[in-house]
């Protein structure tokens, strides 16, 4: 079928190009988009930070409506309102444990262009486009998902903010939630406060953690970071953001995150913690990035731990997050600024320079 799509064919921008997608197959979902969030993923692959193939069509945090179904699919069916996520095997060791987040296939499944058995989904003509990103390209007015990445979502709620929650949302939260397990009267720090340290920050309210501090060097963020939950604010360009912490905690922290993939920011991150604290990654580094931490550190009772998708199990996780947002309890709709899908390089570009929290595209 002819759709329109985001292409990138150069690093750094994204063209409106009419494509065709194939057919969905017996256990894939073809998706009508309605809105689809920009990820800091997205940004990094069109930059090939991440060497995805090109040209391709990106995005991964798309929500729509079911327009067909393959064969064997009975989780959706045509009409249904979803949510996208990222992409599982189902079948390896770590999906069988119940961690696909940890999926042996996850990098092809999400960042190789191409279905697992290598075939693709998308052309020009008789020119190949690389699509399947995150199991769905949904940069895009039509997407083609698997039934294991789309989750159904209630339709008594605006259907054009359920989008982030398939990745940006479910990372933050679920680190804190999830992997790091934070445990009420905990202190916390979340290093970076964009979209996913702000869920983070959220969920640290949930949890009960009593000192929530955010760590960024832009004001404006750590203004918004209080309205969100956060007790303390540190702008690390103006000071030691580690001596702060055990200013304010009087010892170090139980938990601390870092969102940003900066090997300087993990470094502080790590130091910030408590005897016994757990240090999550979450910001995507480039490849080859390295940190140096002292072993004695280590030796003391502290972890570090990396951190993907926020360890959420999404047919779990994104309902759960429904649910408090149901009961104000997660007011992740407050971040997002909504763009036409037309103006994409706009709301982009405004992601990066810090004048939008989380930008949702809609079609």
């Amino acid at each position: 079928m002819e759709i329109k799509a985001a292409v990138v064919r150069e690093k750094g921008a994204f063209v409106i190009e009419d494509l065709e997608l194939e057919e969905p197959r017996d256990n894939e979902v073809l998706v009508r988009m309605v809105a689809c969030g920009v990820c800091h993923t997205d940004l990094i692959a069109r930059d090939q930070y991440v060497p995805v193939p090109l040209p391709a069509v990106l995005g991964h945090e798309g929500a729509g409506v079911v327009e067909r179904v393959g064969s064997r699919v009975t989780k959706v069916q045509p009409g249904d309102h979803v949510a996208m996520s990222y992409l599982s095997c189902g079948s390896c060791g770590s999906c069988e444990k119940g961690a696909p987040t940890h999926c042996d296939t996850f990098m092809p499944a999400n960042f190789s262009g191409a279905r697992l058995d290598g075939s693709l989904t998308l052309r020009k003509g008789q020119d190949k486009v690389h699509g399947s990103f995150f199991g769905q390209s949904s940069f895009a007015s039509h997407s083609l998902a698997s039934e294991r990445n789309v989750v159904k979502v209630p339709k008594d709620l605006p259907l054009e903010i359920m989008g982030p929650l398939g990745c940006g949302i479910q990372t933050g939260a679920g680190g804190v939630m999830n992997s790091l397990k934070a445990r009420p009267g905990s202190s916390i720090a979340v290093f970076g406060a964009g979209s996913v340290g702000i869920s983070a920050i959220m969920a640290a309210v949930v949890s009960g953690c009593t000192k929530i501090i955010a760590v960024d060097i832009n004001d404006d963020r750590l203004t918004l970071a209080k309205e969100f939950g956060a007790t303390h604010a540190i702008n690390s360009a103006k000071t030691d953001p580690v001596a702060e912490v055990v200013g304010i905690t009087g010892r170090g922290l139980d938990y601390s995150l870092d969102c940003t993939g900066v090997p300087v920011v993990l470094r502080s991150a790590f130091d910030s913690l408590a005897t016994g604290g757990v240090c999550g990654l979450i910001g995507a580094a480039p490849a080859g990035a390295e940190v140096g931490l002292t072993m004695q550190s280590v030796l003391n009772g502290r972890t570090l731990m990396g951190i993907v998708e926020g360890d959420s199990v999404c047919d779990v996780f994104i309902p759960l997050l429904i649910e408090l947002y149901r009961q104000g309890r997660f007011p992740f709709d407050r971040m997002v600024t909504f763009y036409p899908f037309e103006e994409i390089n706009r709301a982009a570009e405004d992601s990066e320079k810090g004048k939008t929290l989380k930008a949702v595209l809609k079609f």
